[in-house]
């Protein structure tokens, strides 16, 4: 099976230091719907995982979250994309739960749902979490420079990121890579 796991806030949508709470507040990245229907034209099976404390600090809840997420899938099915599933944490940082990223509980999860050793799967993020999270379990970290990492460009990645760490400039800079490289 080939499978591909990326985070949410910061690669596929514009994240925000407020959190982004509604489908009002759910806006893609130029190219990054784009970027999930080309993989999943080139036979790639998309699943999300997300730290969404917003819920556990009491900024929305789940008939939001879901929301935002149908308003996501409606968008992607416009551009002939889709993610087959989201796997999300609900705690605020303070419950010290293991599904949070940096753990790597929700990989856990996928593997177990879908029956896979994740090792050699590529995941892509924004932080050093999403993808010391993912390497925890084998995932090959892809680092866009979106989000959380913007102020990357040009610039060495600072200590923390795994050592196996690809940068792209985009989610769509990362599906060119990997429908060329695959």
């Amino acid at each position: 099976m080939k499978l591909c796991i990326l985070d949410r806030d910061g690669t596929i949508n514009e994240d925000s230091a407020e959190y982004v709470k509604s489908p009002n507040e759910w806006k893609p990245l130029p190219g990054a719907l784009e970027a999930i229907a080309k993989l999943n034209h080139a036979g790639w099976h998309v699943v999300v995982v997300t730290n969404q404390s917003g819920l556990g600090r009491g900024l929305f809840d789940v008939a939001s979250l879901n929301a935002m997420h149908a308003k996501m899938h409606a968008m992607l099915a416009a551009v002939g994309g889709r993610v087959d599933a989201i796997f999300y944490c609900p705690h605020a940082p303070e419950d010290l739960c293991n599904c949070r990223k940096p753990a790597s509980g929700l990989y856990e999860q996928i593997a177990e749902r879908y029956g896979i050793d994740l090792k050699g799967m590529p995941t892509v993020g924004d932080s050093v979490r999403d993808l010391v999270a993912g390497a925890a379990v084998g995932c090959v970290p892809h680092l866009v420079l979106t989000g959380k990492s913007e102020g990357f460009k040009d610039r060495q990645l600072p200590d923390g990121f795994p050592r196996n760490t690809i940068v792209h400039d985009d989610l769509m800079a990362f599906a060119d890579h990997l429908v060329a490289t695959v």
